[in-house]
C-alpha cells in the first residue's frame, strides 16, 4: 500500500479544519469518505493521526505527518505542472459569488497557486446577473454562475448541480402570518427561486433582513431573524436543514463556469483546476 492524493487530499483538510464534517465539504466527498480515508493512512503509518473525541485534534504523529503530506500533495502537482504546463504565466480576472468566494475561493486559490505560483488571480465578487453582465462586456475571463451554460456558449462547462435547501429555526414557520426571509437583494437567483417556490405554494412571506454579503445572512439567520435557502455544501454545521412539508421544495441550483477564450493557457488551466475541484 503507498500514500495517494486523496488521502493525503482528505487527511490536511481533516487537520486544517479539525472536522471531518468540514473536510467533506472541503474535498467534496461525504463525512464517511473522509474518515476511512483518514482510517487507511493511519492504517498504513500504523500510528494515530487523530484524537477523535468531542472535538477532533491532531496528534503529535499528525502534527508531523501534516507537514510531510502538504510537502508530497505539493510536489505530486508541481511535477504533473513542469511537464504539462511549465513556466504558466499570467493574470485571470476571476468572477464569483460571493457565498461561493466565501466558502470556497481560499481553498481553490491557496492550491492552485501553489501549483501555479507565476499567475494571478484578480477576482471580483457581486451577483450572479452582475457578474454576467460584466463578462458579456469583456471585462472578466472565467466566472462561475448560478445558472445553467448558456446554450450560444460552447466553451461554457456545466458543474454539478447543487441541492437547495431551507436553513434557519423551524419554529419560524409556525404561527407566523408572514414567513420572514433572509435573503440577498434583487438580481439574486436564489431569492428568486426562493419566492417563486413560496408564491407556488401560496405561502405569505416577507423580506425580513437583506446583504449581498453571504456571511452578513448567515449571521441573520443564526439570529432568528428569517430563514434562507443555500446549497446544502455551503450550510455552517450550527444551522438547521429544515425538511418540513410547510416549506416547498427547491429546484436544484444550475452552475456553470464561463470563459472568455480557449486560447489562454492560464485561464485555460484555472478553469480546468476549478471543474476539478467542484465536481
Amino acid at each position: 500500500m503507498s500514500l495517494d492524493t486523496a488521502s493525503l487530499q482528505c487527511f490536511i483538510a481533516s487537520a486544517e479544519t479539525l472536522s471531518f464534517t468540514k473536510a467533506a465539504k472541503r474535498v467534496n466527498k461525504t463525512q464517511s469518505a473522509v474518515s476511512q480515508q483518514v482510517a487507511k493512512l493511519e492504517n498504513l503509518l500504523e500510528k494515530a493521526l487523530f484524537k477523535r473525541g468531542k472535538n477532533l485534534e491532531l496528534t503529535v504523529d499528525g502534527e508531523v505527518f501534516l507537514n510531510y503530506a502538504k510537502q508530497i500533495l505539493t510536489l505530486h502537482f508541481k511535477a504533473i505542472d513542469h511537464f504539462k504546463e511549465p513556466d504558466l504565466k499570467g493574470v485571470v480576472r476571476f468572477g464569483i459569488p460571493d457565498d461561493y468566494a466565501t466558502t470556497f475561493l481560499y481553498n481553490i486559490l491557496t492550491q492552485f497557486i501553489v501549483i501555479h505560483p507565476n499567475v494571478s488571480i484578480d477576482v471580483e465578487c457581486d451577483l450572479t446577473l452582475n457578474l454576467y453582465e460584466s463578462f458579456k462586456k469583456g471585462n472578466l475571463d472565467l466566472v462561475l454562475l448560478k445558472m445553467p451554460k448558456p446554450k450560444d456558449d460552447e466553451m461554457a462547462v456545466e458543474i454539478t448541480p447543487q441541492k437547495l435547501c431551507w436553513a434557519g429555526n423551524k419554529n419560524l414557520i409556525k404561527d407566523k402570518e408572514y414567513l420572514p426571509l433572509v435573503l440577498s437583494p434583487n438580481p439574486c437567483v436564489y431569492r428568486k427561486t426562493a419566492i417563486e417556490a413560496l408564491n407556488k405554494s401560496q405561502i405569505n412571506w416577507k423580506i425580513s433582513f437583506s446583504s449581498y454579503s453571504y456571511i452578513g445572512k448567515v449571521a441573520a439567520v443564526r439570529a432568528g431573524l428569517g430563514l434562507t435557502i443555500l446549497p446544502k455544501k455551503m450550510i455552517p454545521n450550527d444551522l438547521s436543514i429544515i425538511s418540513s412539508s410547510e416549506l416547498p421544495d427547491l429546484q436544484d441550483s444550475q452552475i456553470s463556469l464561463l470563459k472568455l477564450t480557449d486560447k489562454n493557457v492560464a485561464i485555460n488551466s484555472f478553469e480546468s483546476f476549478i471543474v476539478k475541484y467542484l465536481n
